[in-house]
């Protein structure tokens, strides 16, 4: 990710910016623009995202969003992150539709599950960091979904660590203890 101007930002001063369609995070006040996804990347965050809020909203268990949303992690120094898609589950968050997300300029709510899809300009750094912001803030489960290799690793997130436990293969089917009943068969997110 390249940095973007020098000086550090604020909660504040960033809750003065103007509305922008460019994805960036911001780690610890310095504004970070990563590459543009490419194509490839899109097209499996986009059969995710579509599996994922079908399921979700045919049994209202709260809302699925796709990047770009800002995550606040911290106010100091300002830390934020846009998940390629995150669910935040009504029960645990009061969000159950477009009325609850009205009017917010950022989400400040812990996700029970954030989606990561890997770019090769993704360092083990920095997925380290994105993991351990997400434990940080609450998040239950991270998937990092890996376009090169056609695996998803579906992690399990505590107060303690990030831990893998399961990682499925072209062949397998993913199922997620913070879905209940949700499955996906990887092979059609890589087809």
């Amino acid at each position: 990710m390249s940095s973007i101007g020098a000086k550090r930002l604020t909660f504040e001063a960033w809750l003065a910016l103007p509305e922008t369609k460019q994805r960036y995070e911001i780690v610890d006040g310095a504004m970070l623009m990563p590459p543009a996804p490419t194509a490839d990347h899109q097209w499996i965050m986009s059969e995710i995202f579509l599996r994922l809020r079908s399921f979700v909203d045919d049994r209202g268990l709260g809302v699925v969003l796709p990047a770009p949303v800002d995550l606040l992690i911290r106010r100091e120094p300002l830390r934020t992150r846009q998940p390629d898609i995150l669910y935040l589950s009504a029960d645990r968050t009061g969000i159950k539709g477009r009325a609850e997300l009205r009017g917010l300029q950022y989400l400040e709510a812990a996700p029970e599950l954030v989606v990561e899809v890997l770019s090769p300009s993704n360092s083990r750094r920095d997925i380290e960091e994105k993991l351990e912001d997400y434990r940080h803030i609450g998040a239950r489960q991270c998937w990092l979904v890996s376009p090169e290799a056609e695996t998803v690793e579906v992690l399990n997130l505590s107060a303690d660590e990030a831990s893998a436990t399961t990682i499925y293969g072209v062949e397998g089917t993913l199922s997620s203890e913070v879905l209940g009943d949700f499955s996906l068969l990887i092979r059609d997110i890589f087809r």
